[in-house]
C-alpha cells in the first residue's frame, strides 16, 4: 500500500487572527506529506511535473499553536496521467481535516496532461490492481 505518515508542529505563522490554523496550512501538511512519500518511493524527479488539478478539504476541529498533528496520505487511485490521494490531519482532539487531492503528470514541455512514466506505474500500479478487484 502507498501510505506514508508524518508529524509537524502547527507554528506561529500556521495560526490566523482567531488563533487557531489558518486553513492554508492544512495544504502544506499535505504537501509535506506527498514530498515524503514521494522520495520514499525515489520519485522525488516528479516535483514540477505534478500540477495540482483538484483539492478538497473538510475542517473537523481545529488545530492551535505548538500542537503536534499527524498527517497520512495514501495513493487511492492512479489513472493513466493523474493520482489521487486521500489524506487525514490530526491533532489531540482527533482528526482536524481529511479530504482528497488529486494531481496530473504533465512534462514541462507538453501543453497538458501526459501518461504516468514507467517508474510510477512501478511504485503504484498495485493500486490500480486492487481498484479493478474492487469494481468487477
Amino acid at each position: 500500500m502507498a501510505k506514508v505518515t508524518i508529524e509537524r508542529t502547527v507554528e506561529w505563522y500556521d495560526t490566523d487572527a482567531a488563533g487557531h490554523q489558518h486553513h492554508s496550512c492544512i495544504v502544506r501538511f499535505v504537501e509535506a506529506a506527498e514530498a515524503a512519500l514521494l522520495r520514499e518511493r525515489d520519485l522525488a524527479w516528479l516535483f514540477g511535473e505534478t500540477p495540482r488539478v483538484r483539492h478538497e478539504i473538510n475542517y473537523r476541529s481545529r488545530l492551535w499553536f505548538g500542537e503536534t498533528v499527524t498527517v497520512t496520505l495514501e495513493v487511492v487511485r492512479l489513472g493513466n496521467t493523474s493520482l489521487q490521494y486521500a489524506f487525514e490531519v490530526r491533532g489531540k482532539e482527533g482528526v482536524a481535516a481529511d479530504g482528497t487531492l488529486v494531481v496530473a503528470h504533465a512534462t514541462p514541455q507538453s501543453p497538458t496532461s501526459t501518461p504516468w512514466p514507467q517508474p510510477v506505474i512501478d511504485a503504484f500500479g498495485t493500486i490500480r490492481a486492487q481498484e479493478a478487484v474492487v469494481t468487477q
